[in-house]
């Protein structure tokens, strides 16, 4: 079945099972390998995407839920990696394996996109769902609050 969607601002069309997790989509179909696996049941974050906006768990969305919709990965939230959260990012050294970056980085997208100056407590129940195995989480809303400008 023919599904179609706008990833990162290109229209596409995917010839898959409309039951695919749309990680797998993007990951297999597309190639956009920036978005994560970590556990496949929307536990970690780490597949964190955008859906019309949205901060969805890509390895529990069906494709279908996409169709007609706006998708966004962390490769299409800057290319280059001038987003101010992508530069926040690396000015405050939060990685350290990296793995969930992505995840953390499309989540705090998605709350500054709602509120421009969130509290702790607000950064904190956004992010909640993310998951840092290296516990750089001071640093998590540390980058919060610098890319929010």
């Amino acid at each position: 079945m023919s599904i179609r969607l706008r990833v990162n601002g290109t229209d596409r069309e995917l010839d898959v099972d409309p039951e695919t997790p749309l990680l797998w989509a993007l990951r297999d179909a597309l190639g956009l390998t920036g978005t994560k696996y970590g556990c496949g049941e929307a536990l970690c974050g780490a597949c964190t995407v955008h859906l019309d906006g949205e901060a969805v768990r890509s390895c529990v969305t069906p494709v279908r839920r996409a169709a007609g919709k706006h998708v966004t990965t962390i490769e299409g939230l800057s290319p280059d990696g001038s987003h101010p959260l992508q530069r926040a990012w690396l000015e405050l050294g939060v990685p350290q394996c990296g793995f969930c970056q992505a995840g953390q980085i499309m989540s705090a997208a998605a709350l500054l996109a709602k509120k421009a100056k969130p509290t702790d407590a607000e950064i904190d129940r956004s992010l909640a769902g993310n998951l840092c195995r290296c516990g750089t989480y001071l640093r998590i809303r540390a980058a919060v609050k610098k890319g929010r400008g």
